[in-house]
C-alpha cells in the first residue's frame, strides 16, 4: 500500500467500518466492502484525484460498493430482508448493566429502521455529516436525505421512549 493509501486507511478505516456495519448489519460484509474500497483505490490511484473532501468521498464510494454486493447477491428486498436479521454489536461492551440495557435498545431500535433511514442516520448522528453531505454521499437529494433522517428518528424516539422515562 502506498504512503497516501496508508494514511487514508489510517485516518479513516474506522468510521468507515463503522458506518458500513451499521448499514449492512454483517462483520463479514461489512470488511469485504472496506477490503474492496482500499483494493480499488489501490489499483485506481487516480480516483482519488477527483475528491474534494476526502470523508465523503471515501463514504460514498463505500455505500456504492456495499450496493453492489447487495445488488449482486439478487435483489436489493431480499437483502435487506437477510441483513436486517442480523444484529451486529455496534458499541463496545460496558460493566454498567444501565448503560448496556440502553445500548442493547438502541441497537434494537436500529435494528428496526430500514436499511435507507439507518444509512442516514448514521451519518448524521455519528459522522455529524449535512444533509447536502449525506444527499451527495448516498446519491439522493438532501431533502429525502432529511427526510429520512426524520422518519428514523421519530421510530428511534417511539421505540426508546419507555427507556427514556425509566432512567429519567
Amino acid at each position: 500500500m502506498s504512503a497516501p493509501l496508508e494514511r487514508i486507511y489510517d485516518e479513516h478505516a474506522q468510521s468507515l467500518f463503522a458506518f458500513l456495519l451499521n448499514f449492512t448489519r454483517s462483520e463479514a460484509d461489512t470488511r469485504d466492502v472496506l477490503q474492496d474500497v482500499f483494493r480499488k483505490l489501490a489499483e485506481r490511484p487516480d480516483l482519488l484525484r477527483d475528491a474534494h473532501e476526502m470523508r465523503p468521498f471515501l463514504l460514498r464510494l463505500a455505500h456504492n460498493q456495499a450496493v453492489d454486493l447487495m445488488r449482486r447477491r439478487t435483489t436489493r428486498e431480499k437483502n435487506y430482508t437477510g441483513l436486517a436479521k442480523e444484529t451486529p454489536d455496534l458499541f463496545m461492551p460496558v460493566p454498567d448493566a444501565d448503560e448496556e440495557c440502553l445500548r442493547n435498545a438502541l441497537t434494537g431500535a436500529l435494528d428496526e429502521l430500514p436499511p435507507e433511514q439507518r444509512a442516514v442516520a448514521h451519518l448524521k448522528l455519528w459522522e455529524g455529516a449535512t444533509f447536502e453531505t449525506i444527499g451527495a454521499t448516498l446519491g439522493i437529494p438532501p431533502n429525502t436525505a432529511a427526510s429520512r433522517y426524520r422518519y428514523a428518528i421519530d421510530k428511534l424516539r417511539q421505540r426508546l421512549r419507555p427507556i427514556y422515562e425509566e432512567i429519567r
